[in-house]
């Protein structure tokens, strides 16, 4: 998708200007601190991997992808494995896991604390290096944004791409969502870029605004957001799935008033620090993987090219299922 012009901060859509409040999305993707198995996109190795059934569709050679976020889970939510990775070992569900980053599962076969908050596998330097062996991950239910209209697909986001400070137009999925809540502007409402860190070794993403929505692709959105697919997209069901200083103002089309700056953002998870580091625990890199079990797909032979139309690839993809 070919870059377009950036947003004015003095012009807003209709749908922007009649919004009375930020959606739950808004309020999820920024951490709470505003206001209040189907198709997914993999990040796997730091490409953008269009994902059906557990098989890979197709891998897509830009380093960048312009989504629509039509629906998020309310919570940050925590996976974890007590043993080490191993592609070749047979499939398992996670030891632990929590839906919403306070309590374990009490599907979890093996809770390492009765809540989240001062468990011992929450503290950095629990797993490798001085990362958490306890991962923190956010759902999200995104579109392409040139088909609007197409399939609704889950992404599953690491630490790594939710949590930190922006760095110029850089900013992580929570520092992202509140520069836009700051400016009274909902995810929703806009085209986002998610673009590859190319600095970082592990996969991680930035996110950046490109241009609003029109007030006729808006209502397109709002039905996206409230389909099977969307709420399947953001909800976390391990025991039950088959395999598995104030920044600048943003600048968009239209008009609208200035807005108080941004709260400043967290510059890692909300966990306790350990007093004494807990004995590291083998752990696979950080992905964005489905925290349901440890299972070795089959690769092709050569990663698939993206179509140069996605909107294409996406109903050939529709009309397989």
């Amino acid at each position: 998708m070919s870059n377009v012009a950036l947003f004015n901060p003095s012009q807003a859509p209709a749908f922007a200007k009649n919004r009375k409040e930020l959606s739950p999305i808004a309020k999820a993707l920024a951490g709470g601190s505003v206001g209040g198995g189907g198709k997914r996109i993999s990040i796997k190795g730091g490409v953008f991997r269009l994902i059906d059934g557990g098989k890979e569709i197709a891998a897509i050679e830009d380093r960048y992808l312009d989504v629509v976020v039509v629906n998020a889970a309310p919570d940050v939510s925590r996976v974890f494995y007590a043993g080490s990775y191993d592609k070749d070992a047979a499939a398992s569900a996670p030891d632990c896991w929590s839906q919403d980053g306070k309590l374990p599962s009490p599907d979890a076969s093996n809770p390492q604390s009765t809540k989240c908050d001062g468990c011992p596998k929450n503290i950095a330097g629990s797993g490798q290096g001085n990362s958490r062996a306890c991962r923190y991950q956010q759902r999200v239910a995104v579109v392409l944004a040139n088909d609007m209209e197409g399939a609704v697909m889950q992404l599953t986001l690491p630490a790594t791409s939710i949590f930190g400070k922006e760095e110029g137009d850089n900013r992580p999925l929570q520092a992202y969502a509140r520069y836009l809540a700051a400016q009274n502007i909902d995810p929703s409402e806009v085209i986002t870029r998610m673009k590859f860190d190319t600095k970082s070794e592990s996969p991680k993403l930035h996110f950046k605004a490109m241009r609003w929505l029109t007030d006729d692709e808006f209502p397109t959105i709002q039905q996206q957001g409230k389909t099977d697919a969307a709420i399947k997209a953001i909800t976390m069901t391990v025991a039950k799935m088959d395999n598995v200083s104030a920044p600048a103002p943003l600048k968009l089309e239209g008009k609208r008033p200035a807005a108080a700056p941004a709260p400043e953002p967290e510059e890692e998870a909300p966990a306790p620090k350990a007093k004494t580091k807990a004995k590291p625990a083998p752990l696979p890199a950080e992905d964005d993987e489905e925290p349901v079990v440890r299972k070795e797909e089959k690769k092709p032979n050569a990663v698939p090219k993206a179509k140069a139309d996605l909107s294409a690839m996406v109903d050939d993809w529709d009309e397989n299922e």
